[in-house]
């Protein structure tokens, strides 16, 4: 994606400023602004839940914070704080829409990992396999790069966002690998661990190829309309608004610097890595149902859940599988999700082995200090007797 999960990537702000409704001009979130807190659902919220979402808004700055915390009956309890609109200055809504990033990987691996329960997949076939001539370029080489090492981020190839333009407009798939096979591979196959969104991208197509249909369809059939996922989606080529209520999101190009509105403008340039939109409880939804079994055979899953060291954009700790990363807990083990970011949104949440899943979002892209307070409301939530 543009902006990968947990980076903000160089000239991000820039290319939004480029096509931005307009500068939120002198408008700064100092604090909670008065807007008022609370839950739905059953019983009291959790007061580090909604401390922690106030800390978010108040200490580091962000225009508005949600969250959404799901037990392990499946009931679900939603948290905001800050404001869905800096000049309007109203409230956000609750499980409201957000572009969601990089947790756009895990659908694609899921249904890779589908293809290959079907047979029509292995993970340790080569790309050249299923695409051949594809790769090719200074040491890059199709014919040795395996499906695994695409969806583990190990195949070495250079990561197509790094050399995209200031202009946001529709790319098409083709376009996007067309900028990484344009620089050499930064190793070997298998040698090492680096996140690379053009992985994603290969393994889109991939699916494409395999399945004789569209990414965006095959993730929609076999997985959002399986599980019942009633508020994600794959926005269709042109698509640059969210479809039902959401914060606003913004973009800021340094700490101080005027808000600036990244609500609407065209994803196409993250496509298989990260063109998603989702709410929070809808991702609580979705990891459950995939780490509880529903989704992917065990012999899938735990292929899924086999992992690697992961270092940045991940914190100490995480490791990375197919698709999925495990990040410790506090209170002991860890939790299993993929985090997202994207220009305007910030992700973070998963499902602990207790079964209790949380997720939570800030509306703008966060630096490294913010990353760790998401990080804490998710430990909060998921260490709380």
């Amino acid at each position: 994606m543009r902006v990968q999960a947990g980076q903000r990537v160089r000239s991000s702000g820039r290319r939004c400023r480029a096509v931005a409704a307009g500068v939120v001009a002198g408008v700064m979130v100092t604090g909670v602004l008065a807007v008022p807190a609370g839950a739905v659902g059953p019983g009291a919220p959790p007061v580090a839940v909604q401390r922690g979402l106030d800390r978010l808004v108040r200490d580091d700055g962000v225009p508005g914070a949600l969250a959404s915390v799901q037990d392990r009956q499946g009931h679900s309890r939603t948290y905001t704080a800050g404001v869905g609109d800096v000049v309007t200055g109203v409230e956000v809504p609750r499980d409201g829409q957000v572009r969601v990033g990089s947790n756009t990987k895990t659908f694609t691996a899921v249904v890779v990992l589908q293809l290959v329960t079907e047979g029509k997949v292995a993970l340790d076939a080569s790309v050249e396999t299923y695409l051949p001539g594809l790769l090719r370029g200074d040491g890059i080489d199709g014919r040795r790069i395996t499906v695994r090492q695409l969806l583990q981020h190990t195949s070495g190839l250079p990561d197509y966002t790094h050399y995209l333009g200031e202009d946001i407009r529709f790319y098409a798939p083709g376009e996007l690998l067309d900028l990484a096979l344009a620089h050499e591979a930064h190793f070997a196959p298998g040698a090492k661990w680096e996140y690379s969104n053009t992985n994603y991208l290969v393994a889109g197509l991939l699916v494409e190829k395999v399945t004789g249909r569209s990414l965006a369809e095959q993730i929609e059939r076999r997985v959002v309309r399986r599980i019942g996922l009633r508020h994600t989606y794959f926005p269709a080529p042109g698509e640059v608004a969210l479809r039902e209520r959401h914060p606003r999101g913004y973009d800021q190009e340094s700490a101080g610097a005027p808000l600036v509105d990244a609500t609407e403008w065209d994803p196409s340039w993250a496509w298989a890595a990260g063109q998603m939109v989702s709410t929070n409880s809808d991702l609580n939804r979705f990891f459950g149902a995939l780490l509880s079994g529903r989704l992917l055979p065990k012999a899938q899953l735990d292929q899924m859940r086999t992992t690697v060291a992961a270092t940045y954009p991940f914190p100490a700790g995480a490791r990375y599988g197919l698709g999925l990363v495990s990040r410790p807990l506090s209170c002991g083990g860890v939790f299993w999700g993929h985090g997202g970011s994207m220009t305007g949104y910030e992700t973070l949440g998963g499902v602990a082995g207790n079964g209790r899943a949380v997720s939570v979002a800030v509306t703008t892209q966060p630096g490294a200090t913010t990353k760790e307070h998401m990080g804490d409301v998710v430990d909060a939530a998921l260490c709380a007797r």
